[in-house]
């Protein structure tokens, strides 16, 4: 997309979901469907070969259910935890669809020969420093050795959902960052802009909620 958009902050789009989210709203079923879509678009084919980078918060399982999403339509999925922790749910779903789990210290192998990582590693949620840490690092390290093709799950993981900081070049360029609901100021200004590709927004149903606060950026999405 080229045109000017609106950037918000974590902690607005946070609000925006919350009244849905207790009314019982599927968000993050309509993300994971929406980020399936744009990743079969992407490839073109159901018969590639994905490597899911899933860490532990709700980007880890969005990613997870477009796993399953990507596996029942007949693409090979492989899925690596990034940490210690994962949701459960999701990942349940995703080996039900026929993914497969291999070992952290396999992802350079697995990468090389994978058709696209979906790089779900971390949220919008992330601590004070967006930098990669232990396992995780470890893993986007091996990757960048050979250069996969990445689609990012709402932002790249290691970059200011905020401020579009990158303290850490540790980090996978996206082809493409699909987002979710509203786009992240962070994708829009800083480092982060030559790291998230092009990026694709996927309504998940927030744009009533979204029109009544001030966006915190305008800028270019891609």
């Amino acid at each position: 997309m080229d045109g000017m958009v609106d950037g918000y902050s974590a902690a607005q789009i946070r609000a925006a979901e919350a009244p849905l989210l207790a009314a019982g709203v599927p968000l993050m079923q309509r993300a994971a469907a929406g980020l399936a879509l744009e990743v079969r678009a992407l490839l073109g084919r159901d018969d590639a070969h994905v490597l899911v980078l899933a860490g532990s918060g709700d980007n880890g399982a969005d990613a997870l259910f477009a796993a399953g999403h990507l596996a029942s339509g007949g693409m090979t999925v492989s899925v690596v935890r990034t940490g210690d922790r994962i949701h459960a749910e999701a990942l349940a779903a995703a080996l039900a669809s026929g993914a497969a789990e291999v070992a952290g210290d396999e992802v350079r192998r697995v990468g090389a020969s994978a058709d696209l990582v979906i790089d779900g590693i971390l949220g919008t949620g992330t601590s004070a420093s967006p930098a990669l840490r232990g396992r995780a690092r470890e893993i986007v390290a091996a990757l960048l050795e050979v250069a996969p093709r990445v689609v990012a799950v709402d932002i790249p993981s290691g970059i200011g959902p905020d401020d579009g900081s990158v303290p850490d070049p540790c980090v996978l360029r996206a082809e493409v960052t699909v987002t979710f609901g509203g786009y992240k100021a962070g994708l829009l200004i800083g480092q982060a802009v030559a790291y998230a590709g092009e990026v694709r927004l996927i309504d998940i149903g927030l744009g009533e909620e979204l029109a009544k606060v001030e966006p915190v950026v305008r800028g270019r999405a891609g």
